[in-house]
C-alpha cells in the first residue's frame, strides 16, 4: 500500500481550526458607539453636578453637550426621512427633547438622547458583528492549494485561480481548496462545518469532497468541479448575506404606530399653540400651554412601556444562561409558532461516545477488556473515534497498555501490537473482507444491529480474529426530550428535524425525542435547510430554528428567529443568530419563549397605563388649564409606574413561573 495511506497519523490541528478565524468589529470603532459614550459620559458628569447643587453655569453646557453629541446622527437621520416624506420617532423625541429643556427639563431632555443614541449604537455593533463573521468564514478556505500538472509536477498556487478540471493533491491535516471529487486516495475528512455530521467521513475515490473541510490521515487527489464562487462555502455566506439583508426588520410594537402618532402630536402641538393665537390669546400663554402639551403628549411613557419588560426579561435570560441580542428579538421570540432543530451539537452533544461494547463469544474476553485491547491500539491515533474509545476506557478506569509497531490506514483502521499481540481496530465492512469463519458471521450479525440503531461500529481484531465490537454514536442531550415536547406544547405544533446527517441516524434520534418520521429532513445542506424554512414560513409560520454549526448559519439568518447553541456554536452560527444559549441548556429554550411572552404581557398592562395616564393630561390640558409642574409630575409620574411594572420581570419568580409552565 503507500506509503502517504499508511503512516502514524501528525498532531491534529487545534481546535480553533475547524472554525474560521475571529474578526471582531471594536465597540469604539464605531462613530456610533462613540458618540453615544460621549454623550453618556457628558450627561453623567451634569447629573452629578446638578445632584450635589452646583450652579447652572457648571452643568448647562454639559447637558447642552450630552445634547449635541448624541443627538445629532438621530436629528440628521430623521431629517433625512422627513425629506422622503417620513416622520419616524427618533425626530420626534429630538424634538421633544429640546421642548423639555425649552420649558427647564433639561435632565429629561438628555435622558432621552442618551437612551436613543445607546439603542443605535448597539444595533450598529450587532450589525457589524454579523458582517465580521461571514466574512470570517471565507477564511475556512484556504489561500493556496497544490495544483497538480499533467506531467506530476507540483505547483502552489491561490485557490481562486482553481478552475474547473485542476487536480489538486490535499495532504494530510490540510483543508481542501475546492469542492470537487477524489480521484485517488483515501482517507477521512471532518466536513462538519458543511454538514453537521459529527463524525469525519470516509472519502476515497469517487467521492465529493468541499471546499473549506479538514483532511484526516491521507493523501487525496481531487478535481475541481466548481469555481471557488460557486462552492459550498460561498455560497453560504451569498445566502447568509442575502437571509440577513432581505430579512424585513421588525419592529416593537409602538415603532409600528410611530408614523401615525408622530404626525398626529406634532400637528395638535401646532393647534394648541395657533387657535389660542387665533382667537387672542397671548402668545406667552399659547406657548407655554403648547409646550406642556408637547411634554404630557409625547411618548415617553410609551416607549418605557415597551423597553423595561423586555430589556427585563433579556436580563433574567442572561442570568441563565440565554443571550438574547435585543429587545426586538425578546418581542419576537414569544411570536414562534413554529420550530425547526438540528440535530448534531443541538439536540446532541456532538461528540462520539461509546454507547456498547459486545465481545464476540469464543473471544474469553468481557467488556472492559475489550475496551481496553481497544484503546490501547487507538491511543496514539487521534482521530475522533480513537478518542472516545480511550475516553470511555479512561472512564471506566482501565489501563491502556503500550503498544508498538503503529500504524494508521484512513477508511480502515489503526493495526498496533499490544502484549505481543497484534490488534487491528477499524471499519467492519472492510476488516471482514475475505473473512469466512464463524467469528466474522457473528461479528457481521452484531455490526449490523448496532448501524440498524443509527450506530457506528467498530471492530476489533486480535491476531486476525474478531473478538469484540464497539458501538459509537453521538450523546443525546439529557434533556432533549422534554425540550422538544415544551415547545410542541407551546408552538402548538412538533418540531421539525433538519440534519446533514444521514437518514437512519437522524430518525433513530427523532424517534428517542418524540419527533414523528414526517418531520425528519436528513441529509440536507444549508440550502436545503434555508428552504425548509422558507416553506413553513410560506405557510404563514414564525419559525424559530436552533442550530450551532456553520451549516445551520443561512437558516438561522433567513427564519423568524434564529437561537445558537453558546458552548460548541461556530463564530458564524453564534453572530447570525438572535439569541445565544451560553451554558448549552436545551431546556432554556422554551423557558425564554414563555418569558417573551410574559413580556408581551406586560407590554400591553404598560400600553393602556400610559394611555390613560397621557389622555386625562391631554384633556386636561386642552379642555382646562393644566400647570406645567403638574403636568411635568403626571408625565414623569406615568413614566415610573410603567417602568416599574416592567421590572417585574427582573424577579427570579418569573424565570420559575416560565419553568412551571413548561410542564
Amino acid at each position: 500500500m503507500p506509503s502517504d495511506l499508511i503512516q502514524r497519523p501528525e498532531r491534529a490541528a487545534p481546535a480553533a481550526s475547524r472554525t474560521a478565524p475571529k474578526r471582531r468589529t471594536r465597540v469604539f470603532a464605531l462613530a456610533e458607539a462613540r458618540w453615544a459614550a460621549a454623550a453618556l459620559v457628558l450627561f453623567l458628569l451634569a447629573l452629578s453636578l446638578q445632584l450635589t447643587g452646583a450652579p447652572a453655569w457648571s452643568w448647562g453646557p454639559l447637558y447642552a453637550a450630552a445634547y449635541i453629541t448624541g443627538g445629532w446622527e438621530p436629528a440628521w437621520a430623521g431629517l433625512t426621512t422627513l425629506r422622503e416624506k417620513t416622520l419616524d420617532v427618533d425626530l420626534l423625541m429630538i424634538v421633544a427633547a429640546i421642548g423639555a429643556a425649552a420649558i427647564g427639563q433639561v435632565m429629561d431632555g438628555a435622558l432621552l438622547i442618551v437612551i436613543f443614541a445607546t439603542s443605535g449604537a448597539l444595533e450598529a455593533l450587532a450589525t457589524a458583528r454579523t458582517q465580521d463573521a461571514v466574512r470570517g468564514l471565507l477564511d475556512l478556505a484556504p489561500a493556496t492549494a497544490t495544483r497538480l500538472a499533467d506531467d506530476g509536477s507540483e505547483a502552489t498556487v491561490p485557490t481562486a485561480d482553481l478552475v474547473v478540471g485542476d487536480t489538486v493533491l490535499v495532504r494530510p491535516g490540510e483543508r481542501v481548496g475546492a469542492d470537487g471529487r477524489v480521484l485517488t486516495g483515501a482517507s477521512e475528512v471532518d466536513q462538519a462545518t458543511i454538514t453537521g455530521e459529527p463524525l469525519p467521513v470516509a472519502k476515497e475515490a469517487g467521492d465529493e469532497v468541499f471546499a473549506g473541510t479538514l483532511n484526516g490521515t491521507g493523501a487525496l487527489r481531487v478535481k475541481v468541479e466548481r469555481d471557488a464562487s460557486d462552492s459550498v462555502i460561498a455560497r453560504i455566506v451569498a445566502m447568509v448575506e442575502e437571509a440577513s439583508g432581505t430579512k424585513a426588520p421588525t419592529q416593537l410594537f409602538i415603532e409600528k404606530v410611530e408614523q401615525r402618532y408622530s404626525l398626529g402630536m406634532v400637528f395638535a402641538t401646532l393647534a394648541v399653540f395657533v387657535v389660542p393665537l387665533a382667537f387672542g390669546a397671548d402668545l406667552t400663554g399659547s406657548l407655554l400651554r403648547a409646550m406642556t402639551f408637547m411634554i404630557v403628549a409625547s411618548p415617553c411613557a410609551v416607549v418605557l412601556a415597551t423597553m423595561p419588560p423586555l430589556l427585563s426579561a433579556i436580563a433574567t435570560a442572561g442570568r441563565h444562561g440565554v443571550l438574547v441580542k435585543s429587545a426586538v428579538v425578546m418581542e419576537r421570540l414569544g411570536q414562534v409558532d413554529a420550530v425547526a432543530l438540528d440535530k448534531t451539537g443541538t439536540l446532541t452533544e456532538g461528540t462520539p461516545r461509546v454507547t456498547d461494547i459486545h465481545p464476540l463469544d469464543g473471544s474469553g474476553l468481557t467488556e472492559d477488556a475489550v475496551l481496553a485491547l481497544a484503546a490501547a491500539a487507538e491511543h496514539p491515533s487521534e482521530h475522533p473515534l480513537a478518542r472516545s474509545v480511550v475516553d470511555a476506557a479512561r472512564s471506566r478506569n482501565l489501563t491502556i497498555a503500550d503498544t508498538q509497531d503503529f500504524t494508521s490506514a484512513p477508511g480502515i483502521g489503526v493495526t498496533a501490537t499490544v502484549g505481543g499481540c497484534t490488534v487491528v481496530v477499524g471499519a467492519p465492512t472492510r476488516l471482514l473482507e475475505g473473512n469466512g469463519g464463524t467469528g466474522a458471521a457473528r461479528a457481521a450479525e452484531v455490526v449490523a444491529g448496532l448501524e440498524d440503531g443509527g450506530r457506528t461500529a467498530v471492530l476489533v481484531l486480535r491476531d486476525s480474529v474478531p473478538v469484540g465490537v464497539l458501538g459509537i454514536a453521538d450523546r443525546l442531550r439529557p434533556d432533549a426530550a422534554v425540550t422538544v415536547a415544551a415547545l410542541t406544547t407551546l408552538s402548538g405544533s412538533a418540531p421539525i428535524l433538519v440534519t446533514g446527517d444521514n437518514p437512519r441516524a437522524a430518525a433513530r434520534l427523532a424517534a428517542e425525542v418524540g419527533i414523528t418520521g414526517n418531520e425528519v429532513h436528513a441529509g440536507l445542506l444549508p440550502q436545503d435547510k434555508v428552504e425548509a424554512v422558507r416553506r413553513l414560513e410560506a405557510r404563514g409560520r414564525k419559525v424559530l430554528v436552533l442550530g450551532d454549526g456553520v451549516n445551520d448559519a443561512p437558516a438561522l439568518a433567513a427564519a423568524h428567529t434564529g437561537i445558537a447553541m453558546g458552548r460548541a456554536g461556530s463564530d458564524l452560527a453564534l453572530e447570525t443568530a438572535d439569541a445565544v444559549i451560553v451554558r448549552d441548556e436545551l431546556s432554556t429554550v422554551p423557558k425564554v419563549i414563555a418569558l417573551s411572552r410574559a413580556a408581551r404581557r406586560l407590554v400591553v398592562q404598560n400600553l393602556v397605563i400610559a394611555g390613560v395616564f397621557i389622555s386625562g393630561l391631554v384633556i386636561w390640558d386642552l379642555a382646562g388649564h393644566l400647570p406645567l409642574p403638574l403636568g411635568v409630575l403626571g408625565h414623569e409620574g406615568s413614566t415610573v409606574i410603567v417602568g416599574l411594572n416592567g421590572l417585574r420581570l427582573l424577579r427570579d419568580a418569573a424565570w420559575n413561573r416560565c419553568e412551571r409552565a413548561m410542564r
